[in-house]
C-alpha cells in the first residue's frame, strides 16, 4: 500500500503490539476466559483430580489439572497449574496441544476456550498441593472415566481419543 505524505500521521496500527495486554478490546467485544488443561496418559490411565466438594465450579467431580490463563502464554499456565495443584514438573518444549473446547456454560457467561494440552515426558509423582480445591488424584482408566466427571473434560477426553481436535458446547445453533 502506498499512502501521500499527508495521510501517513492518521495511520495507526490496527492491533496493539506483539506481546501487550494493555489494548481495550473494541465496543461490543465479550473477552473469552482462557482455561488451560494437563493430559496426563500412562498405560491407558489419564490423570484425574476430585475437586473439593466446596469448589466453586464442579465439587465432588473429577477433572484434569487445570487453572486459568492469567495474563499469561498458555504454556506458562499450563507449567504453573501442572506444578501448584499436582507438584509436576513439565516443560513447555514437552507439551503438545491436543483437544480445544469453545464452549458457552450459560447464556449470561462469558464464553471459555479450553486447551488441552498431553505432556509427554513431566517429572514428579502427583501430589496434593492445594487441598482446599483437590481431595484426591487418581489414574483412571481413559476408556472408562469415573463419575462424575467434569462434562466438557469428559468430551475433551473423548474426542483426544477419537483423533479430534476441537469441540463446540453450549452454542445455539
Amino acid at each position: 500500500m502506498t499512502t501521500s505524505p499527508e495521510s501517513r500521521p492518521s495511520l495507526r496500527p490496527a492491533a496493539p503490539t506483539a506481546g501487550t495486554t494493555s489494548a481495550k478490546a473494541p465496543f461490543g467485544t465479550v473477552p473469552s476466559v482462557v482455561g488451560v488443561h494437563l493430559y496426563l496418559e500412562q498405560e491407558g490411565q489419564v490423570l484425574m483430580g476430585l475437586r473439593h466438594p466446596d469448589s466453586a465450579y464442579a465439587g465432588g467431580s473429577w477433572h484434569v489439572p487445570a487453572g486459568h490463563c492469567e495474563a499469561e502464554a498458555a504454556t506458562a499456565c499450563l507449567v504453573r497449574e501442572a506444578y501448584e495443584e499436582a507438584g509436576l514438573v513439565i516443560d513447555p518444549a514437552d507439551a503438545e496441544l491436543v483437544h480445544t473446547v469453545h464452549m458457552v456454560d450459560r447464556p449470561d457467561d462469558p464464553p471459555r476456550v479450553q486447551l488441552f494440552f498431553r505432556a509427554h515426558r513431566w517429572e514428579g509423582t502427583p501430589r496434593l498441593r492445594e487441598p482446599d480445591k483437590c481431595v484426591a488424584w487418581q489414574w483412571w482408566s481413559a476408556k472408562e472415566l469415573p463419575e462424575p466427571t467434569v462434562p466438557y473434560t469428559r468430551v475433551a477426553i473423548e474426542g483426544i481419543r477419537a483423533g479430534r481436535t476441537y469441540t463446540e458446547l453450549g452454542w445455539r445453533r
